[in-house]
């Protein structure tokens, strides 16, 4: 057998044994009645297999994917149409750090134009799980890797926020998809401010293109831009731009005014993709920004 080498998304419903998820399997549609685009759900990481699994109520975190989810409104023409070496691949598991400072700001990063998948697009560092580490050591060393950020286990505290169902085109109208992932949003507390943790800012270029530490006001307005909606946007009286640091080809950071219509921008229907907050990154803010509420962070 070919040693592993991508965690899977696997599913247990009732007391069922585990399976492999589908690519053309949509892992929200699974757990739902009808066509609720939300779930609460359990996940553990076990023999390099990521489960979801529906446990005890009010005990797990919430799955969700976008209304327009491409995998949700996959045709049985369409599936077939989808290069069988594409089908094969499964439904791979990513985690991304909402790194929380101490005067509550969260970093968001830029994705290089060059990349092939959501690039330009501003998302949390993050990446693929890897054989053998925990979510917390995949999100910790794709921190360091992307931002130069290290941090040890120990000096965070780590929370799951929620799981998004993440797939690549985002919509059919922009083609079938090509990428399907779980991406499970952790929330670590840092005990230092956004200023002293840009001290050790050191982005790596062939990924990151800027940078940017987002206060409540500026993700609150993010959050109001609901991709595939037509609602007001909520501006609360900011600026009309953001200062951010760019990401040099050599990897040098210098400051730079992005436009506040770049972050509260929605996901187009079609054509070229635009700057944005992803989509999944909107979830995951949003639920953050519940967390503040909260009396005190999970250990």
């Amino acid at each position: 057998m070919d040693k592993v080498r991508r965690i899977l998304v696997h599913v247990c419903k009732d007391r069922a044994a585990p399976r492999r998820a589908q690519f053309v399997q949509s892992i929200t549609g699974h757990f739902v009645d009808g066509g609720d685009d939300e779930v609460e759900v359990n996940c553990s990481l076990e023999k390099n297999q990521f489960l979801l699994f529906r446990g005890d109520k009010g005990r797990g975190v919430p799955l969700k994917r976008p209304a327009f989810c491409p995998i949700k409104h996959l045709s049985v023409t369409e599936a077939a149409a989808i290069p069988l070496d594409i089908q094969q691949r499964g439904v791979d598991v990513g985690v991304a750090i909402l790194l929380q400072t101490a005067n509550q700001r969260v970093l968001l990063t830029r994705r290089a134009k060059e990349l092939r998948i959501f690039p330009n697009v501003w998302v949390p560092p993050g990446g693929h799980l890897e054989p053998d580490e925990t979510l917390l050591d995949a999100g910790l060393r794709e921190l360091q890797e992307e931002t130069g950020l290290k941090l040890e286990p120990e000096e965070v505290c780590p929370k799951i926020l929620g799981l998004w169902e993440s797939v690549y085109p985002p919509m059919l109208s922009r083609g079938l998809p090509q990428r399907h992932h779980i991406v499970v949003y952790m929330l670590l507390h840092s005990s230092l401010s956004h200023l002293q943790l840009q001290l050790s800012l050191s982005p790596s270029p062939a990924e990151v293109s800027a940078c940017l530490w987002a206060d409540s006001r500026l993700v609150r307005a993010i959050v109001s831009a609901v991709d595939g909606e037509d609602g007001q946007v909520q501006l609360d009286d900011l600026p009309t731009s953001i200062s951010v640091s760019q990401v040099s080809a050599d990897g040098a950071l210098s400051d730079f005014t992005l436009p506040l219509e770049m972050l509260v921008s929605r996901a187009p229907a079609s054509g070229p993709d635009v700057e944005r907050v992803s989509t999944g990154t909107k979830f995951a803010l949003e639920l953050w920004l519940r967390s503040l509420e909260a009396p005190c962070p999970d250990l």
